[in-house]
């Protein structure tokens, strides 16, 4: 990377016992008694808001209450007959604004069952276990193609799967995982768990994985509507919003996905180098994990700086106050004009905005922060040119993410609707079934 270059960019701001400290699990594990605690807290209600909150429509009192009475493994299992990646999910879900938001528990005591660590429980009771809970039907000698190693396409040929059919999945990196890999914070996810998860979920047998296979010359979609009996596309978002502002192309400015991608395959945390003055320019999740693991890494000064006001900020409430807790500062209304320096960047120019009639404008009343290194994170845009219709920059599909052409379907970052994991996991469950019942007649 040029940064390594860029004077102020260095690695070993932090030794390896505060980086280890720094980059330890955000929420430790329950143990058993603290999940038996936890799940007496639930109200087990009938018609339960919380399951209605929730993408995958996990059966949440259900599996609390297995909990409560000592059965983890069973709640597990109740977990992944619905969302068969609910061990990333419990540790990734924004559950204060999904299942936990809509507690009961929440709406009398502003404290919520903790559903996303009891998920966390239950599932890491199983998947230590020998085996998998699942098992394949038998088999239909149907072939389906599946584009990408995500969640969307691992939820996807999973369920495939285990309906009987034989599953070829295209991952274009030499990993498989997607974001639960390459793009969340290493703190939610640590030792390696998006890894063992999904040698954990290739156990239902029926599944391969062929790597550094993008979509693109020597693999297009027309010849795997020849070759296979359906077609999933589940690549996620490969493109990144360009930045409009001069100076954008110094040293030291860089794209945040890029930075956490390579933060999370760092074998050795203190040889990743950062900058002494970190600038993140966007307001959603990635912009969140970005500002907070610079700050983990050393980094002396971090702003996170948004367009709009706190209340569009995409990152939650929950992300935002975490990012302050760390040390990040957050300045909204404000937007890049500039990046300055002598071939490597050394101050970013920001302009104060406002919104008029719900349009944003600048207010033409600017000021310097000091910036040794820049991330974007203001957004991803799907590299098309597939022959589908497309939703703005996403694939456009039906509500069982059938395409606009035949024997194809999409789901996850790829389509319209919330980047989130557990939406992705829900769209490829759901195209499975519909793929299923298209190859079958069932």
């Amino acid at each position: 990377m040029t940064s390594q270059l860029t004077p102020g960019i260095v690695p070993g701001r932090l030794g390896p016992e505060e980086i280890g400290k720094n980059f330890s699990d955000l929420h430790a594990p329950l143990d058993r008694h603290e999940a038996t605690v936890a799940a007496d807290r639930c109200y087990f209600c009938h018609e339960a808001p919380c399951v209605t909150a929730c993408p995958t429509e996990i059966d949440i009192p259900l599996f609390i209450r297995q909990i409560a009475t000592g059965m983890p493994e069973a709640a597990a299992k109740t977990i992944f007959e619905q969302n068969i990646l609910g061990g990333m999910c419990a540790r990734v879900c924004p559950t204060e604004t999904l299942c936990e938001e809509a507690c009961v528990r929440e709406a009398a005591e502003g404290k919520p069952v903790e559903i996303g660590r009891l998920q966390r429980h239950a599932t890491d009771s199983l998947m230590s276990r020998q085996g998998h809970p699942f098992h394949r039907a038998a088999e239909t000698g149907k072939r389906v193609a599946v584009v990408g190693a995500g969640p969307a396409g691992l939820a996807c040929a999973h369920r495939l799967a285990m309906k009987g059919h034989t599953v070829t999945i295209y991952e274009a990196r030499s990993k498989p995982g997607g974001l639960n890999e390459y793009g969340i914070a290493a703190y939610k996810a640590t030792d390696a768990f998006a890894a063992r998860e999904v040698d954990w979920l290739l156990g239902i047998g029926g599944i391969t994985i062929e790597y550094d296979r993008p979509l693109g010359a020597d693999l297009d979609l027309e010849t795997l509507r020849t070759d296979f009996d359906a077609v999933f596309l589940g690549m996620g978002l490969g493109g990144v919003n360009a930045l409009d502002a001069p100076g954008n192309d110094r040293d030291g400015v860089a794209d945040a996905v890029d930075f956490i991608a390579e933060l999370r395959q760092s074998e050795n945390l203190t040889k990743l180098p950062v900058g002494r003055h970190v600038v993140v320019i966007g307001g959603g999740m990635t912009a969140v994990d970005a500002a907070v693991q610079s700050k983990l890494l050393g980094a002396e000064q971090v702003t996170l700086a948004y367009r709009r006001g706190p209340d569009k900020m995409p990152a939650s409430q929950y992300e935002r106050d975490l990012a302050t807790s760390k040390g990040v500062r957050i300045l909204t209304h404000v937007m890049p004009k500039a990046m300055h320096g002598n071939g490597s960047v050394a101050e970013i120019e920001l302009e104060y905005t406002q919104e008029i009639d719900g349009s944003l404008q600048g207010t033409g009343e600017t000021f310097r922060l000091p910036a040794d290194q820049v991330f974007r994170a203001i957004g991803q845009s799907l590299v098309s040119g597939l022959g589908l219709d497309m939703a703005g920059s996403k694939i456009a599909t039906s509500d069982n993410g059938r395409t606009s052409l035949d024997k194809v379907w999409a789901g996850g970052d790829c389509t319209p609707g919330e980047d989130l994991t557990v939406v992705a996991v829900s769209e490829g469950r759901d195209a499975a079934e519909d793929i299923h019942a298209a190859l079958t007649g069932a």
